[in-house]
């Protein structure tokens, strides 16, 4: 199956509008510097990136299962229609700049009657987005996660482990250019995964039965702050203990040029 490209998402929905795609970031330890650094402009103030970072180490973990934490980023990625199969090609549309992984951990949910949140599980993710148009502004960062993403090929059910150790590389011509570790799990966070959790199903909004919901939990590693600049048919990988076979993505050919969308009245 997989040697034939025939591998499905571990979760979906048989209506793509309903399955939303959301995550959080700077919710790991380096994640502010990881973000700072795309940003080419030297400031001397503290940025509003890692004032965001400063809020979640000091209340990010509070004790007690019942208090709520202070929420983080959050921002919205799309829907099913924006998600690619494992092994699947991650888009690089007219409009793109760039076309740059991140490796991470996703939860995987369905709503159940009367609202009731149930976790199916946890899965490789890569939250593929346009670091070049985020770097240009902060305030483009909604802009630069509206892309594909993946996530898979397996899942796992239950409790995610605290510590996990991954490794994330990038392929070009059949040749590594690029190969990292990435450390997640709540070991690695400045959050607990159920505040996250808490902060995004807090919205009735988010907890109508019936749908699906794919949530990225952050990362601090990137490979466009290691001085890499992806293109088209670079392939990623991304891999971790406990979670089955490497999560293997490649960017597809650029579409282009861009044409303009004219809406038409009623």
């Amino acid at each position: 199956v997989i040697e034939a490209g025939e591998l499905i998402l571990p979760l979906d929905h048989p209506d793509p509008a309903h399955c939303h795609v959301t995550g959080t970031g700077l919710t790991h330890l380096g994640s502010a510097e990881a973000r700072d650094a795309m940003h080419a402009a030297k400031v001397t103030n503290m940025t509003d990136s890692m004032r965001l970072f400063q809020m979640g180490l000091a209340e990010g973990k509070p004790a007690g299962p019942d208090n709520i934490c202070v929420q983080p980023e959050w921002f919205y990625k799309g829907n099913g229609f924006n998600l690619a199969p494992p092994g699947g090609q991650l888009a690089w549309p007219a409009y793109g700049l760039d076309g740059g992984e991140e490796a991470e951990i996703v939860g995987l949910y369905l709503i159940a009657d009367r609202g009731t949140v149930l976790r199916v599980g946890f899965a490789l993710g890569n939250e593929y987005s346009d670091h070049v148009m985020e770097a240009q502004n902060y305030l483009y960062l909604a802009h630069s996660k509206l892309r594909t993403c993946s996530f898979g090929p397996e899942l796992l059910v239950g409790e995610l482990p605290a510590d996990i150790r991954g490794e994330v590389s990038v392929e070009r011509a059949g040749a590594t250019i690029w190969q990292a570790p990435f450390l997640t799990g709540e070991a690695n966070m400045s959050y607990h995964i159920a505040g996250l959790e808490h902060h995004h199903f807090k919205y009735e909004l988010f907890r109508q039965p019936g749908d699906v919901h794919v949530h990225f939990f952050g990362t601090a590693t990137i490979s466009r702050n290691a001085g890499i600049t992806t293109q088209p048919g670079d392939r990623f990988v991304i891999a971790a203990p406990g979670f089955g076979r490497p999560l293997i993505n490649e960017i597809g050919a650029p579409a282009g040029p861009e044409q303009k969308v004219t809406v038409q009245p009623l």
